[in-house]
This record gives C-alpha cells, structure tokens and sequence, in this order.
C-alpha cells in the first residue's frame, strides 16, 4: 500500500492526536497520506488545500472514531471501493478492528501488505413522493422509517417483490443488512447475523401486536414500505434515515423502495478472530 487516507472524527480525536501520529508514522514510511476532517474536507499530506470529494487511486482508509464515524465513510467512499479498516475512539465499535494501543502494529501490518479483505453488502432505498418525484439513499447499517413528531403510532403496509405480506400498526420499521444487526435492529428484538452474510432483515419498531417477528429474505428480494393515513384520517409525520443520516420526509400515501446496492463497502481485516468472539467480548466488556 502506498496511498493512505485518514477519515477523522474530530470529535473523537481530542487535538486530532491520533491522526497525526497516524500520518507522521506512514510519511516516514514514504508513504502518501491524505487527511479528512469535518472541518478540512481531505487535504494531502504534501501540499494544496482540502476538497470535498475522495480522492481517487487511493489503496486504503483509515477511519478514527467510531461505528457512526465508519457509517459515513462507507457510504461517502461507496463509488471508490477503497477498503476501510476502523480505529476504536469510540465506545462498542463493533466495525473498528483496531485498538488505539494496538495502532503501530496494524500500521506495519498494512504496509506490509499482512491483511485480508471482506465485502459487506449494502442496501439503496428510493422514497418516491408527491408529484412524482424520487430520491434515494443508502446504508451499510439500515434504513429506518420512523415517525418525526408527537408520539403517534404509525400504520403501514409491507410488500415483498411486489405482493403483499403484511401491514402494521408500530412505531416503525428497520430494513437492515447483516452488518447492521448488532444496531437498531439489535435493540428492537431483531436477530445477530454473521456480517459475512448477504440477507435483508425486516425487524418492526414496537408493533402493537402480541407477535412480533423479524422476517429474514434473500438479497435479490425488494421491500417496500406504504405509508397509510394514520387514525381518523390524522396526518402523519414520517421520516426514512439512511444510516442515521440522510433523512427524508414522508406522508400517507409515500413509499420506500429498498433492494441491495450494487456496491459494497470492503472491509479489511487484520483478526482471524470469528465473528462471535468479537460479540462475545463487546458483550462482556
């Protein structure tokens, strides 16, 4: 590897100490190295100012913070397939392999090339709207429909490739891929899925109902998500978030649209660790 970026949380990286140890320990290696913060946007270690867009040729990004911060990258890095390994600043880091302690030696092991790479699947959702207008979004995590105002319960059906399965009366759903099953999907009663895997779980948001159940289907399969005038006709305040990002309003009658991506986010790996081992100790800790 010879073209390093470093995708910093500043908030996370108190002074941005680990970024420049970090860039320092690479440069002295000869190797390039470019910076991004939410501050700068990306900066190369050489000279010239910061830009907004990723640059391209790059053979590897390092991302300082946490889960959250790893999210961003993927979904800005998607169209590159740059291959990302994460540095822990944050709390679980279930997707950050390495521990600020353990820094120098996963550098080494970069450098010399000592590393395995995993493809990790994503999910793109098209929320189509009032007069016929389209956008979409997409998530290494998943994409949630929620309500936005009061406290409300939110009534919707479900479709799978184009029949209908069921509808509900909840305070939403998650659409979520295998990585994104130890967030949202975790907390709301879903299942933990090997992340190697490639599956779209459906898991509802507190549904009034004595069953509540995640349903499990193939990637090939489309989801679709109708928005229904709430109770009495009430109009209701809807909102779909990407990731926990990106979000779009929606109203009774609006529907999301979500099918695996065409990209994928690429993971390196420097562990041999399974995946339940990690659980197990992001459990214990």
């Amino acid at each position: 590897m010879e073209h390093f970026l470093i995708y910093t949380n500043p908030h996370k990286d108190e002074g941005l100490a680990t970024t420049g140890h970090i860039g320092g320990y690479l440069r002295a290696r000869g190797k390039r190295v470019t910076v991004r913060t939410d501050e700068t946007g990306w900066r190369d270690s050489g000279a010239g100012d910061g830009t907004k867009d990723i640059p391209d040729g790059a053979d590897c990004m390092v991302v300082l913070g946490g889960d959250g911060t790893m999210l961003q990258a993927a979904r800005e890095a998607r169209r590159l397939n740059v291959p990302m390994i994460g540095v822990n600043l944050g709390t679980l880091g279930y997707m950050t392999e390495v521990e600020p302690e353990g820094l120098d030696e996963a550098l080494d092991r970069l450098i010399a090339g000592d590393y395995q790479r995993e493809s990790r699947m994503m999910l793109k959702g098209t929320a189509f709207l009032p007069g016929n207008a389209a956008e979409d979004g997409w998530a290494l995590n998943d994409i949630v429909i929620s309500r936005s105002g009061s406290l409300q319960i939110i009534k919707f059906n479900i479709y799978v490739n184009g029949r209908f399965l069921h509808d509900y009366d909840a305070d939403g759903v998650i659409v979520t891929t295998p990585t994104g099953s130890t967030g949202y999907n975790l907390s709301a009663g879903g299942p933990l899925v090997e992340p190697n895997a490639e599956l779209i779980m459906v898991t509802p948001i507190c549904p009034h109902t004595l069953n509540q159940r995640s349903i499990i289907l193939s990637p090939e399969d489309v989801v679709e998500i109708e928005i229904l005038p709430g109770r009495e006709d009430r109009v209701q305040t809807v909102e779909v978030n990407f990731d926990g990002s990106h979000v779009i309003s929606l109203g009774a009658g609006d529907r999301v649209r979500v099918v695996k991506a065409q990209k994928s986010t690429e993971f390196i790996r420097l562990s041999k660790v399974s995946f339940l081992e990690v659980l197990h100790k992001k459990m214990a800790d």
